[in-house]
């Protein structure tokens, strides 16, 4: 069975309400006629009301950048499962690279993350992907191998659309470099196999795989040509309404 391609929208730390909701707005038209794809964006939390407002009656998926574990509590700063599904968000981006990087995430606590989303029956895009040093030294697949399964430990899937993996390399975000078709691939299907050998078979086959990493309109339509590359995890070109629009209209 095809898997159905996923374009998702991280806005970052972007966008006063007014920029959130003529973006959203953009982003509404330009995905209203696609049937055979899905389109999520990820507003700041102080414009996720706002967005959601917009998105009312739309096909556009509402996610949220980050996700607590916890439903309510002493968790300054962090906003629950409810919270977003109260908006009516279903997705959540759990262990991004600035999440890991910037701000000093582990594995254990977006293993948390991605519980708590599950459970709460939110789905997470969990992101993994390894730095310029990694690579340069060859430690790739491993350091992918032991974020997956430190992510997803304890974690049970018994609906592949309720996960999404995106494989984000750090060297490749917002420097304006990106992998090659072939390299994209050649790591996702790295990522399928492990999933395969975490999960039933008929469930890791079906799991979605984005790539994010400098994702443009020059190279969506080649990344999106690859097997096992089911859509796109988009930094900045997704703050740009015509380039995202052309983004979501890849041709594969």
């Amino acid at each position: 069975m095809p898997r159905t391609p996923l374009i998702a929208g991280n806005w970052k730390m972007n966008t006063t309400l007014a920029e959130a909701e003529q973006l959203a707005t953009a982003t509404v038209r330009a995905a209203a006629d696609l049937l055979d794809r899905e389109v999520m964006i990820a507003p700041p939390f102080t414009a996720l009301a706002q967005v959601a407002d917009t998105l009312h009656d739309s096909t556009v998926i509402l996610a949220a950048q980050n996700i607590c574990w916890a439903e309510k509590g002493a968790f300054t700063g962090e906003i629950s499962p409810p919270m977003l599904k109260e908006l009516g968000g279903t997705m959540a981006i759990v262990g991004h690279s600035e999440r890991r990087h910037v701000f000093g995430e582990s594995d254990a606590l977006i293993n948390r993350r991605v519980a708590g989303a599950m459970e709460n029956q939110l789905v997470p895009i969990l992101c993994v992907g390894e730095t310029l040093e990694e690579r340069e030294s060859q430690r790739t697949t491993a350091v992918l191998e032991q974020q997956i399964r430190a992510c997803l430990a304890e974690i049970t899937v018994t609906d592949p659309a309720g996960l999404v993996l995106a494989y984000e390399p750090v060297w490749a975000i917002g420097t304006g470099k990106t992998a090659t078709p072939e390299q994209a691939q050649e790591i996702h299907a790295f990522i399928r196999k492990l999933l395969t050998a975490m999960f039933e078979k008929d469930i890791a086959s079906q799991i979605r795989i984005l790539y994010g990493g400098s994702v443009v309109p020059d190279n969506v339509d080649a990344l999106m040509g690859q097997e096992d590359v089911d859509g796109a995890l988009v930094g900045g070109a997704a703050l740009q309404a015509d380039s995202f629009e052309r983004i979501i209209h890849f041709n594969s």
